[in-house]
């Protein structure tokens, strides 16, 4: 593999990857409160539905993206109405607010703009470009990895940035700070937290607000920087390849990275493997490449799911002793 092709196939897993990040992130703040959130995939869903509409009808990047996360957050309150306050079964809450976003867009997208679910494309100028063309531009020029700094590294937009700077951030608040020694508490013995006088429900709604923030990152970044508009069903299951990373990462954000950037790859290689032929086996069907990313869905969480140590209180509705 030449450095071009390497270059090219960087790039390609950074773009597929950026929404992965997001998510497996997000996951992360509500997993690690004690709340299972298996609606990483509607959130998105609907949020990407939220950039494309505001985007396309008010001709705004901010606006979209505001859009796309107040909806998200909304759905998270949601959640936690459901499961923190009314103590609701957290995995029929999400399952739930998986259908509700796929009929839900699809409806009114149909009703709004009757293009079969679809919303108009946005303008050029709401689409999220690349932050630093001019300095991707001279680096192709450079005598050192020309392409892979040039296409791979410095030719991307800045969500793309957003998403890995946060992996530290995120690592720093939840292992190295009073609020994240709080949530990892509450993940793990909610009875602690409240004896110490933090409120419980307090720490996992506000978990559940950085995830719906996160997961509206993620849908705006469907719409505006990876595609034009919104089409039904475009998340395609990375909410539950993001799942899928936070659980072989084991809840933590370097490590749910690496898987990320293994399902980007995967699927960067699916779509460089169209119409190659292999020695020995000829042309690989296109359709056994595109499962690729999810068959190694399944395959992580059922060979590592019952090997990951998840927060002890996860899934489980706390009730304050009186």
């Amino acid at each position: 593999m030449d450095e071009a092709m390497i270059g090219s196939m960087l790039a390609s897993t950074l773009r597929v990857s950026t929404p992965l990040i997001f998510c497996a992130l997000a996951g992360l703040f509500s997993e690690r409160s004690g709340v299972v959130d298996i609606g990483l995939e509607g959130k998105m869903l609907l949020a990407a539905f939220a950039a494309g509409a505001v985007g396309a009808v008010y001709g705004s990047t901010t606006l979209a993206i505001l859009a796309a996360m107040a909806v998200a957050v909304s759905m998270s309150w949601i959640h936690g109405l459901a499961c923190v306050s009314h103590k609701g079964d957290q995995v029929v809450s999400g399952v739930a607010i998986n259908i509700i976003a796929a009929g839900l867009t699809a409806v009114l997208g149909a009703a709004w703009f009757h293009q079969g679910g679809q919303t108009p494309p946005v303008s050029p100028e709401v689409r999220i470009t690349a932050l630093m063309p001019g300095l991707a531009d001279a680096a192709r020029s450079w005598p050192v990895l020309p392409h892979v700094l040039g296409d791979g590294l410095l030719g991307h937009n800045a969500l793309v940035y957003l998403a890995l700077a946060l992996v530290p951030l995120v690592w720093w608040g939840v292992f190295r700070t009073r609020f994240g020694l709080r949530l990892r508490a509450v993940g793990e013995n909610p009875q602690m937290v409240d004896a110490a006088g933090v409120s419980v429900m307090r720490l996992r709604y506000t978990a559940l607000t950085l995830n719906g923030m996160l997961c509206g990152l993620a849908g705006s970044y469907l719409v505006l920087a990876l595609s034009a508009s919104f089409s039904p069903n475009m998340t395609a299951g990375r909410g539950f390849m993001a799942l899928a990373a936070l659980i072989f990462g084991r809840w933590h954000p370097f490590r749910a990275l690496a898987a990320c950037l293994l399902f980007g790859f995967l699927d960067a290689a699916a779509i460089r493997l169209q119409g190659v032929h292999l020695p020995g086996i000829g042309e690989v069907p296109v359709q056994a490449i595109q499962a690729l990313p999810y068959v190694l869905t399944v395959v992580l969480l059922a060979g590592f799911i019952g090997k990951s140590v998840a927060p002890k209180a996860l899934g489980i509705p706390y009730s304050k002793e009186r």
